[in-house]
């Protein structure tokens, strides 16, 4: 079984052992499952769509933490927010780990991160994971009244508070989020000892500190023979702890057509795509967040499951 690094023990949380239980490469998907990225998904279709993903085999259904839509960037991720969103998604599904891709804890405080997550815990029988960010778009920071350029340290701190308020009883804790004297509890617990947590990209931190503190690494699609390096140091630092990744997939009609670069992805048809994942496996990749970008979102999905999923 796999272990959460943070907590020292064997991980009983389901959704972390849906996704990194196996010694093969797991698959999930991005919410929104519609490719609709900059106005409101249509919440039915939406749902429609995670339950044929759960149909199909996928193992994880992961939403983005995008507090704020900045134009200049192009993205809203799923636009709702992340915790009633999996909450709901948890009501319509009954296996898939349920993941945050990532939640920005510099824009968040962690009392309400430990609550919400425990919450949405809980509510989907231990399922969720979370990947965890420092965030990365600027004019969110002074809207939240934060220093940018002090997200590393704030990461590290409300990282290390969360994970106290979910092990530790009558807690006691100070930092620039406030302080707790013991006095209070965070409720309801998680169905585990803790939830999974694993760092998204760098997140302002070294390789060595993601590798001791967090239960995995979240990382970005990167190029194959940069992926190798990346994933070969992991191991290095963190042993048999996951990595798990990233990539927008466009799947070509022509099973044969081979690969366009996208922007963190490709196009391709579905035999360079079933190649392309059995190399990230013999890299020792973990996990692939998928994000499909075809106009028929469900056909796509069903052409790459039984591509790839089902393998």
């Amino acid at each position: 079984m796999p272990t959460a690094n943070g907590t020292g023990v064997d991980c009983a949380n389901a959704g972390y052992r849906r996704l990194f239980e196996s010694d093969e490469l797991t698959v999930g998907l991005g919410f929104p499952l519609t490719g609709t990225s900059q106005s409101t998904p249509d919440i039915d279709r939406e749902l429609e769509l995670a339950r044929h993903a759960e149909s199909l085999g996928f193992d994880g259904l992961w939403a983005r933490d995008v507090p704020t839509y900045w134009p200049a960037f192009g993205d809203a991720g799923q636009t709702f927010d992340t915790w009633p969103w999996l909450s709901h998604v948890a009501a319509h599904t009954d296996e898939p780990a349920l993941g945050t891709a990532s939640v920005v804890l510099t824009l968040r405080h962690p009392i309400h991160v430990a609550k919400s997550a425990a919450t949405v815990d809980r509510l989907s029988d231990g399922r969720l994971v979370l990947g965890v960010a420092s965030g990365d778009r600027d004019p969110e920071f002074p809207a939240f009244d934060i220093d940018r350029e002090e997200r590393g340290e704030l990461f590290r701190e409300r990282f290390e508070a969360i994970r106290t308020l979910w092990t530790a009883e009558s807690p006691e804790l100070e930092g620039e989020w406030g302080s707790l004297d013991g006095q209070l509890e965070i409720v309801p617990e998680p169905t585990s000892e803790s939830i999974p947590m694993l760092p998204t990209g760098n997140a302002r931190q070294s390789r060595e500190w993601i590798a001791e503190h967090g239960d995995g690494w979240l990382f970005y699609h990167l190029p194959e023979r940069t992926l190798e390096e990346y994933v070969q140091r992991w191991r290095a630092d963190a042993g048999d702890e996951p990595y798990a990744m990233a990539v927008r997939v466009e799947v070509a009609d022509d099973p044969a057509t081979g690969p366009e670069q996208l922007h963190l992805g490709y196009r391709a048809g579905i035999e360079w795509f079933r190649d392309y994942f059995a190399r990230l496996d013999a890299y020792g990749v973990d996990h692939v967040i998928v994000s499909i970008e075809n106009e028929d979102p469900e056909a796509a999905m069903t052409r790459f499951a039984e591509a790839i999923v089902a393998e």
